[in-house]
């Protein structure tokens, strides 16, 4: 994003997540035993926290954008959410 002009050395990028325990465990610095399982990217995403390149903020499933192209939803929801956002 940097090449675009978009983001700035000191600004954090904004990652909306609707997964509050997923929040918790990128803020949380402490290994666990229970999560020992987890993947390399995602010490890479908690590194990203806790440098501030990165800031997670909660944005429930029903204001999430792409969860209209990725889950199943009611189609008049969906064409009156689509038409909102677009300004239609």
């Amino acid at each position: 994003m940097c090449e675009l002009g978009e983001h700035s050395e000191k600004d954090a990028v904004v990652v909306l997540e609707d997964n509050q325990g997923a929040i918790a465990l990128a803020k949380n610095p402490e290994f666990h035993k229970r999560t020992k399982h987890i993947d390399i990217r995602y010490h890479f995403v908690r590194e990203s926290v806790e440098t501030g390149n990165i800031e997670l903020q909660y944005c429930s499933t029903q204001d999430m954008l792409a969860d209209l192209l990725t889950k199943p939803i009611a189609a008049t929801r969906g064409l009156r959410r689509i038409g909102g956002e677009l300004a239609l």
